[in-house]
């Protein structure tokens, strides 16, 4: 191949390392309205009167929206596909607010200094009710999140809000019951996992104006446009076709961005003033009032025969969903049937779950998206099965692991086609010396040295929900634009997807010049989220390649008086094999241009009826300072199957960071709340997160199947190297101090009070 699978520089990257002016905050004019949001300081509380009076006296205030202001609609932030499985519970702002952080009152102003001064004089009178903050007990509680009427659920995902349940649901293959009966050895315990923020360099940010036409126009760091689209249209209650959304470059986004956080609040302002306007979260609101992860609660069962043949697993999971159903319904459902289906050799299987309201920020998708929780309590669980059998935690896996070939019951019944999960399990071991250093090693120092591995699987978008589409024109003197409607987050999409159209039209990558999403120009796509933009999207740039070079080849044809079958295109010029005539691209797209040419264009898009699952092994070795608890990264070695590596330097580099994230999460993110329900990890002071100084030596590298339903054979990878580090590192810190840790993040405290009870 000529440029799949090759190490090819990013679209964007001279203009993101010379600083130029791509991101919202950069379009945006600089005669914006200034728009923040009054928060309420309460869990739970009712607005029994608020007074804007003096704050609109204000110079410089241009509007103060109260809940009294804003439409009487109910819609979910969560940017999902119609009919969106996230129940219909948010307003734009609401009497009631069931959170610290909630939005009260929305002030536009023209700079920041007078839009702060308004905030800090609106006087409001709070009935303040008692809060339910643990996850815990909020099933059936007597306090109820959404008591009101006018909630509903569009989808069947076992939501009550009179219950406090946002989602629940079961998942039953065999008899669990009967299998752990028979097994010679049963591991029976409870993970728990907090909150995580994305914590992405580009906080929530939006700029609104209205065109020529009155039409609302939305600038937005976002990862989903179309969904954005419909969403505001829900919110503010007016037809899609008013609304646009531009996506210019986004400064990361992890999931965060799947949800519209932002918007909402300067699209009002700019309806109700005509005005432009501009909302940027400061650092403090995306942590006390972003997306973050869900927490979790996973109980788990897992029953092997003597041999150590894992027979059953059993998972419960509860989930928080916070104030608000985001996301809750579907991150849930990844936490089993993405775990689970690493081992799908197993003779029974059972997965439930509720999701559950509380009056704690409401959360939302982050990179791994339930999967994360999941496999580090099941992985967890697996490695404690190792040590009650004194068995080497890789051998248990060669025994046990899903291989290729193999139907995954537990995967909605799909066949793993493309798995290379064996030979990266065979490599990451040789990559990290495993047979020598585990379990541990003492050091001359008092520190001991320990490995630990864990698995992980994801997926490739939605089966039969996500749609990537793209369309592809060819202009005159033979250069192609590429219109897509994926996000590109950083991730390097825009790059990759071109890639593809340089490969399908034997061009080069620069003769490819890509546009990013405007929803008036771009074909429609679902997103960028659930790993689906290589594996989804990139099957629609194959499809619309096919199309095009159709008709290069019969323009090229009348053009040489040759019949279409007797013409070949090889990427530069169309050839007539009878008379050896050609026909260069150039002269064709100007042809195509002029009178009596034909334009040419093709547009496709795709969907996939199934989801192939990449795969990772993750080996860790750690330095623990016996004394202190202090865990200390020293080599983290990762081995992916994605199926073809369509850009090995994008590939490595998603792979990296996602292990640095996974290691904060591991280590040193701590979400905590106070007693009344106010966050206190608010700023990078309180809440640590990995520099690239404290994860040691990080070294990948990749084992590729072929996945015959993607693009020349890829899958996805955004997703699945967040994944491994949890688990691998609780393994290491259970061979280096007989721990097991089953609550995130390990923190050197825990560690060390644990080691000193272990002693006693």
């Amino acid at each position: 191949m000529k440029a799949v699978n090759k190490p090819i520089r990013k679209k964007d990257a001279m203009a993101l390392v010379t600083g130029k002016p791509v991101y919202t905050d950069d379009i945006a004019p600089k005669d914006c309205l200034i728009v923040k949001v009054l928060r309420s300081p309460y869990a739970n509380a009712m607005i029994e009167e608020i007074n804007t009076t003096i704050a609109q006296k204000v110079p410089g205030i241009e509007c103060i929206l109260t809940w009294q202001d804003t439409p009487n609609t109910r819609f979910t932030m969560a940017g999902q596909s119609y009919p969106e499985p996230s129940p219909y519970d948010h307003k734009i702002l609401d009497k009631h607010l069931r959170c610290v952080g909630d939005p009260v009152a929305i002030v536009a102003g023209v700079d920041e200094k007078s839009v702060d001064r308004a905030l800090s004089i609106i006087k409001v009178n709070y009935q303040v009710l008692e809060p339910l903050l643990d996850f815990t007990k909020a099933k059936d509680h007597a306090i109820l999140v959404h008591p009101e009427s006018d909630w509903k659920a569009l989808c069947p995902v076992g939501a009550d809000n009179q219950r406090n349940l946002c989602a629940s649901g079961e998942f039953v293959s065999g008899d669990v019951e009967a299998q752990l009966k028979m097994c010679a050895h049963v591991i029976e315990q409870t993970y728990h996992t907090k909150q995580n923020s994305q914590v992405m360099m580009e906080s929530f940010c939006t700029y609104t104006h209205l065109d020529v036409y009155g039409r609302l126009n939305i600038v937005s760091s976002t990862q989903v446009p179309f969904h954005v689209r419909r969403i505001l249209a829900n919110a503010l209650d007016i037809p899609k076709a008013q609304i646009r959304v531009i996506k210019p470059r986004i400064g990361g986004g992890f999931g965060a961005k799947q949800s519209v956080v932002s918007e909402v609040f300067p699209a009002l302002v700019t309806m109700k003033t005509k005005k432009p306007a501009k909302m940027i979260f400061t650092r403090t609101e995306s942590f006390t009032n972003g997306s973050p992860r869900h927490e979790m609660q996973i109980k788990v069962r897992i029953g092997a025969d003597k041999n150590g043949i894992i027979k059953a697993i059993h998972m419960y999971t509860l989930s928080n969903a916070g104030a608000y159903g985001e996301h809750g319904p579907t991150t849930v459902g990844l936490t089993g049937h993405k775990a689970m289906s690493l081992y799908a050799g197993a003779e029974a299987y059972r997965f439930e779950y509720d999701v559950v309201y509380t009056n704690t920020m409401g959360g939302g998708a982050y990179r791994g998206y339930g999967a994360t929780q999941g496999i580090f309590a099941l992985e967890s669980a697996v490695n404690e099965l190792a040590a009650k059998l004194k068995m080497d935690p890789v051998k248990l896996r060669e025994l046990n692991m899903t291989a290729q070939g193999q139907i995954m019951k537990t995967y909605y019944g799909e066949v793993s086609n493309s798995n290379a999960l064996d030979r990266c399990l065979k490599k990451a071991k040789q990559m990290i010396d495993w047979d020598n250093k585990y379990p541990c090693k003492e050091l001359e120092n008092g520190k001991i040295r320990a490995v630990g591995m864990a698995l992980a699987m994801q997926g490739s978008g939605i089966s039969n929900v996500d749609v990537g589409s793209v369309e592809i024109k060819l202009n005159d003197d033979g250069f192609y634009t590429l219109m897509i409607g994926a996000s590109d987050m950083g991730t390097g999409c825009d790059t990759i997807l071109a890639q593809m159209a340089a490969e399908c039209l034997d061009c080069d990558v620069d003769n490819i010049v890509v546009h990013g999403v405007d929803t008036d120009q771009s074909p429609y796509d679902t997103g960028s989220y659930a790993s689906s933009t290589t594996y989804i999207t990139g099957m629609a740039v194959v499809k619309t390649c096919e199309k095009i070079r159709e008709q290069i080849v019969r323009q090229g044809a009348d053009m040489l008086n040759c019949a279409e079958d007797q013409v070949e295109f090889d990427g530069k010029q169309v050839i007539c094999l009878q008379t050896q005539q050609t026909i260069s691209l150039q002269q064709i797209g100007y042809q195509s241009v002029m009178g009596g040419g034909r334009c040419i264009t093709a547009s496709e898009s795709h969907f996939s009826p199934v989801s192939p699952p990449p795969f990772m092994v993750g080996m860790v070795e750690i330095e623990l300072d016996k004394q202190t608890g202090q865990v200390d990264v020293i080599d983290y070695v990762a081995v992916v199957d994605c199926g073809t590596v369509v850009n090995p330097n994008l590939a490595r580099i998603q792979t990296e960071g996602g292990i640095l994230q996974g290691i904060g999460m591991a280590l040193m993110e701590d979400v905590q709340y106070d007693k009344k329900g106010r966050l206190l990890n608010r700023s990078f002071m309180q809440y640590k997160i990995p520099t690239r100084l404290d994860v040691g030596n990080i070294r990948v590298d990749f084992e590729s199947s072929y996945e015959p339903t993607g693009p020349f054979g890829a899958k996805s990878i955004g997703e699945i190297v967040i994944n491994t580090p949890a688990p691998a590192i609780a393994n290491a810190i259970y061979h280096a101090s007989g721990l097991y840790l089953r609550t995130l993040p390990m923190t050197a405290e825990k560690i060390a009070m644990g080691m000193l009870k272990h002693e006693d």
